[in-house]
């Protein structure tokens, strides 16, 4: 196959630094702006591994899953709205609580200290 004919594996179109690992709660969120939207990044510290979301929650579309409680159903990460405790899987964007609201995720990165978050622009 020619280069050109290669698949592309889809993947982020851009990085960029959303904050530095300190900026964020052990075992909680934060939310980023990127432009008009809100993320919400999520250091899972018990797990050592970092995620991000749409910050809202597609329930009652209120801008609050960076406050949400970090947590696992059957090994899968997941965070809960505070509100309503729709729960989310932080790696699909799942709904976990039976609802069809799934929510968008994105690929994260840390290099040197720095949090990294991958958007298609």
């Amino acid at each position: 196959m020619m280069p050109e004919e290669q698949q592309k594996i889809p993947g982020p179109e851009q990085w960029f630094a959303a904050c530095r690992t300190e900026d964020v709660v052990l075992n909680g969120g934060v939310c980023v702006k990127y432009g008009d939207e809100q993320i919400a990044l999520f250091y899972f510290t018990r797990r050592n591994e970092w995620y991000a979301t749409q910050n809202l929650c597609p329930h009652k579309k209120q801008m609050a899953l960076s406050r949400g409680m970090l947590g696992t159903k059957n090994e899968e990460p997941k965070v809960a709205c505070p509100f309503h405790k729709k729960t989310f899987s932080l790696v699909t964007g799942e709904c976990l609580s039976g609802d069809e609201c799934d929510i968008k995720t994105y690929p994260v990165k840390v290099e040197d200290g720095i949090v990294f978050i991958g958007v298609n622009v």
